[in-house]
């Protein structure tokens, strides 16, 4: 399995306007990417609910909405972000309650109709998941985030990611361009070119390879990690200021980058090892996310659905003035 960076839609939602706006996208979209027409209209129904509940509850939020390509057909996502007081998730989940004086039936209908559903919420807003999968989607359980969100006034995304997957075995990179614009874009899709050719190289080796396919360009940092279910280790090599961290269910552990510019000038990659990491969750993420955020302060959200996490973390922590991508992957969905 493949999966390959892709900007997400941010739609914005302060106005009742926004809510059909909203609507026609998603069923665009679920078209485009060759969904079934009763599942065109799911998704269009999800988008509707979803924004609804923005304009309802906090008057002003975000609907973020990805299309999954896969070979055994697509998935649909969207993703309902705010910053209203949150909420108690059992109750408001029981058909009938309501927070706002109205029948009370938008996130138990949510949660029917979605494939996937999940949601977090707490005093600083309410975050809730909704996937539609085409009837060839497949049943491989590994759980993954993705937020990719270019400078704002930007077309293009400098960031670029890519994530393999083989039997037992995960190799994930995340490359961030120098810059922004169309020549940051030139450098991380030669970034994802070179490792889509040998994901499973040693990651010392792959930095290495894509130092010489990035050597046209600006340039940029690179993080790749690799996870091997058996037996239970992650490698991590990183140049540059791609961030990374490994949380687990006692502590997160930061990892390791060596100072540099692939495709420009580096002194050297190091690979460093990261034993006993199953239940772990695997965050990598571009600069244009701060860096000081701790999910401790989130209670839960580790063991929410990463594209929440993601989400979450760009809702609270994103920069603003660069692109911003960041992949979660819950590692105990890669199965030796």
């Amino acid at each position: 399995m493949n999966l390959c960076g892709s900007l997400t839609q941010l739609i914005v939602i302060d106005d009742p306007s926004d809510v059909g706006h909203a609507r026609r996208q998603a069923r665009e979209t679920a078209r485009q990417h060759g969904l079934a027409e009763t599942d065109v209209e799911r998704a269009a129904l999800l988008a509707t609910e979803l924004t609804s509940n923005i304009v309802k509850h906090a008057q002003h939020g975000a609907l973020h909405m990805r299309a999954w390509p896969h070979t055994e057909g697509a998935t649909l996502e969207l993703l309902a972000v705010d910053r209203a007081q949150g909420f108690d998730r059992s109750a408001c989940l029981a058909d009938g309650y309501s927070t706002s004086g109205t029948q009370g039936i938008g996130l138990g209908a949510i949660e029917r109709i979605a494939d996937t559903f999940d949601l977090y919420s707490d005093a600083r807003g309410t975050a809730i998941l909704a996937k539609v999968h085409g009837p060839r989607q497949s049943t491989h359980d590994l759980r993954v985030g993705v937020c990719q969100h270019s400078l704002p006034g930007e077309s293009v995304c400098g960031d670029g990611w890519f994530l393999a997957m083989q039997q037992g075995h995960l190799s994930l990179l995340v490359a961030d361009g120098l810059g922004h614009g169309e020549h940051a874009r030139a450098a991380a899709a030669a970034a994802e070119a070179a490792f889509a050719d040998a994901p499973f190289d040693a990651p010392v080796r792959l930095i290495e390879r894509l130092h010489r396919a990035m050597s046209g360009t600006r340039g940029g940092a690179i993080a790749v990690a690799q996870y091997e279910a058996s037996p239970d280790q992650l490698t991590f090599c990183g140049v540059g200021n791609v961030g990374g961290v490994l949380l687990g269910p006692a502590r997160g552990r930061g990892l390791a980058s060596m100072p540099g510019i692939v495709g420009g000038q580096y002194r050297r990659a190091q690979a460093f090892d990261y034993a006993q990491v199953s239940d772990n969750l695997l965050i990598l993420y571009s600069d244009g996310l701060q860096s000081r955020w701790d999910l401790k302060d989130y209670p839960g959200l580790v063991h929410r659905h990463p594209a929440l996490v993601a989400a979450i973390l760009h809702r609270d922590f994103c920069r603003g003035r660069d692109d911003v991508t960041i992949v979660a992957v819950d590692l105990e969905g890669v199965h030796a």
